[in-house]
């Protein structure tokens, strides 16, 4: 059960090429249980299997903030077939990268998220043709007006790939809207590894874009080139994978958002 739950916690950013090659593993062990629940424990709700709580590769017992996200994660070890694919457990790896890797040093996984803010994907614009120019003025323009209108954030947009320095002010007015509790936190990194983009995690936090907006500007570029040349198998196969994440980071976002601090 030890080496199950590594394979499931893993880091709260997951890298794409890794997961597509998770994905691609035949699931190798043997569901051990019968039933998956929900039990209340101090701080918060416990996921049992069988009535034995949950814990993480170091003997941490996984406590989850919110009823429904516990049984949407419960949910995860439900669903498992005869043998259990690691991959299938999204829910399973935010929550234990929560408790393994984030509790204990917010500041410093939201100081490796600020970072994106000195080289958002938002910021390099393509210098044509015309059509993808406008694609992603369409939907990053509006992430850019929020940020600079509600948060005081004014970045510096460039063509082409050449790094901008983005001003030390809007940088830090960006960070200031960052949660501060541990599993929003580690949503939005998901989120930001998965986009290249924490203004768009940061954007869909505060309600400014939906799930749906967020993932649809963060692939601008790969649909044009899908529309231009075709769909690249091998490439959807990863998006897939990639957007499984994705949609759980969202997850967390939205049973933890009542509880988690806002921001300005």
């Amino acid at each position: 059960m030890r080496e199950l739950f590594e394979e499931a916690a893993g880091q709260p950013p997951p890298d794409p090429r890794e997961s597509a090659r998770a994905s691609a593993r035949p699931p190798e062990r043997k569901r051990f249980y019968k039933e998956a629940g929900v039990t209340d424990v101090e701080g918060g709700y416990a996921i049992t299997l069988d009535g034995k709580p949950i814990r993480t590769p170091s003997g941490r017992q996984v406590v989850i903030p919110s009823r429904v996200l516990a049984n949407a994660v419960a949910a995860e070890w439900a669903a498992q077939g005869d043998t259990i694919d690691p991959v299938t457990l999204p829910l399973t790896r935010i929550a234990n990268s929560v408790v393994e890797g984030v509790v204990d040093r917010v500041e410093l996984v939201s100081a490796d998220l600020a970072k994106y803010f000195e080289s958002d994907l938002l910021f390099y614009r393509a210098g044509q043709p015309e059509g993808l120019v406008a694609r992603e003025a369409a939907h990053w323009d509006p992430v850019l007006f929020w940020a600079a209108e509600t948060l005081g954030a004014h970045f510096i947009l460039s063509e082409g790939v050449m790094h901008v320095k983005q001003p030390d002010e809007a940088v830090e007015a960006a960070r200031a809207a960052l949660p501060g509790d541990a599993w929003s936190v580690a949503a939005l990194h998901v989120v930001t590894t998965l986009t290249g983009s924490a203004l768009l995690a940061l954007a869909l936090a505060h309600g400014a874009r939906d799930a749906g907006q967020v993932w649809a500007a963060a692939h601008v570029d790969e649909d044009w080139n899908a529309d231009q040349w075709g769909v690249d198998e091998e490439a959807a196969s990863r998006r897939a994978t990639r957007a499984r994440d994705f949609e759980a980071a969202v997850a967390v976002l939205a049973a933890i958002k009542p509880q988690a601090a806002k921001g300005p």
